[in-house]
């Protein structure tokens, strides 16, 4: 799966989540734009490890500030299997 492949998926997964329609760029961030919560992070979290079938450590995720930054997380994950 190439970058775009990951980067479609995850968009589709952000969908329920994203309770104010928030147009999502690789600079988006979680907590100032799209104001998640620690709860919404975790539940969005569960929601990628289970679809793309990868772990995302507690140590990467406080790294992760925004929507690009998870992007190419999850696709080094995956490439990494």
């Amino acid at each position: 799966m190439d970058r775009a492949e990951t980067d479609q998926t995850i968009r589709r997964l952000i969908e329920p989540f994203n309770k104010k329609r928030v147009a999502i760029t690789d600079a988006t961030t979680f907590a100032g734009d799209l104001e998640f919560d620690s709860l919404t992070v975790m539940d969005f979290v569960a929601a990628i490890e289970d679809d793309f079938d990868v772990i995302i450590s507690m140590n990467q995720q406080a790294e992760i500030e925004t929507y690009g930054q998870l992007v190419d997380a999850v696709h080094k994950l995956q490439a990494d299997r």
